[in-house]
């Protein structure tokens, strides 16, 4: 199987960017993981670009994946297990 770049953009707050980050980790699925609150204001304005570029409506987490070929909004095990339930 293809590996897949995968980007999570959360913060370090969240429940749900929690749950994801849980959910990426007991699988095994490598990620880059962005938490936008640890950011600097000038990188956040720039990552929060890139957030609405793939979730218009800016909401955590946002899980990218292969450079916006898919996208996760939110914690949705249904969708994180179709998208990595082979891996």
């Amino acid at each position: 199987m293809e590996k897949k770049n995968v980007v999570l953009l959360a913060l370090s707050t969240c429940p749900a960017c929690k749950k994801t980050k849980e959910f990426l980790n007991k699988n095994n699925i490598e990620y880059l993981l962005v938490e936008l609150d640890l950011l600097d204001i000038n990188s956040r304005d720039s990552v929060l670009v890139e957030v609405k570029r793939f979730n218009p409506r800016e909401t955590f987490p946002t899980l990218v994946i292969n450079k916006g070929e898919r996208v996760i909004v939110g914690y949705d095990e249904p969708a994180l297990e179709i998208e990595f339930g082979g891996q």
